[in-house]
């Protein structure tokens, strides 16, 4: 008789605050490691980036299916991020909560790259801004003319901060990784950082299934 000495697979709300410490918290995989450990839980930090990899994109998913409709007053920036050693263009929007709308990471910052990303918002949201505010880059206004976009557009000095200011964790976070290592893997993270950067994750119930 040969028995298994495979351990047991991990209740689910351990896996899943595995995945949103890291996504919400400037941490390493070796932190997630060791936070565990301190509760005991033996996670490798390797299994801890598994996690992340697989289970990520649905959580993030389930977050954003409970986010209520953004409101229609938009904010549009852009940040240069370095991705294996070259310059790229993070574009972002946010609502003026300062929730995350969407990105894109790019490698221009003209009209062509503004559009994509004005398409993606209007595609996914289903409904137009009534207001914009982006900073004075001139491929903004190129770009709503291009679609056709009719919302008041705002390019006032500071008026744009929302947007600039939310860029401070994801600059943090780029700092911490010492950069991002392609632009796949950017999109990747930026899109589960995106869905879990305001979210409080509830207690787990104390029986969970897996």
């Amino acid at each position: 008789m040969t028995l298994s000495l495979q351990a047991p697979p991990l209740p689910a709300h351990i896996i899943r605050r595995a995945v949103w410490l890291y996504a919400r918290f400037t941490l390493s995989y070796r932190d997630i490691e060791e936070i565990l450990a301190e509760r005991g839980i033996d996670v490798s930090y390797e299994t801890a980036r598994r996690w992340f990899l697989k289970f990520g994109p649905s959580i993030a998913a389930n977050l954003r299916r409970l986010r209520p409709r953004p409101s229609d007053h938009w904010h549009l920036d852009e940040m240069v991020v370095r991705i294996n050693g070259k310059k790229h263009w993070l574009w972002r929007a946010v609502d003026n909560e300062g929730e995350e709308l969407d990105f894109l990471v790019q490698t221009r910052r003209n009209a062509k790259a503004a559009k994509k990303l004005m398409k993606k918002l209007l595609k996914k949201y289903g409904f137009a801004p009534s207001r914009i505010v982006t900073d004075k880059l001139a491929s903004y206004p190129a770009a709503f003319k291009a679609i056709g976009l009719s919302a008041e557009h705002d390019r006032g000095l500071r008026a744009n901060n929302r947007a600039e200011n939310s860029h401070l964790p994801i600059r943090r976070r780029e700092r911490k990784q010492q950069g991002f290592k392609s632009a796949g893997s950017a999109q990747r993270f930026l899109s589960v950082h995106a869905a879990t950067s305001q979210h409080l994750l509830p207690p787990a119930p104390p029986h969970e299934p897996s």
